[in-house]
């Protein structure tokens, strides 16, 4: 289980690619930056609610 500490990073290094790949898009001017905007947002989102959900598992495991 200690692998799922480390697998949310992940999140961080797609949300780093796609902001890289919307901000490319955006200067080129061509369609499609907003959607590699709205995947980077989503990729945060998750790298937080996996934080948290890590966080709540590891308590739970700990009151045991």
């Amino acid at each position: 289980m200690n692998y799922l500490k480390f697998t949310a990073y992940i999140y961080l290094v797609f949300a780093a690619y796609f902001v890289y790949d919307g901000i490319s898009k955006w200067n080129n001017g061509t369609d499609g930056s907003w959607l590699s905007l709205i995947i980077a947002g989503s990729a945060i989102f998750m790298f937080f609610f996996r934080q948290r959900f890590s966080k709540k598992f590891e308590d739970r495991n700990n009151k045991s």
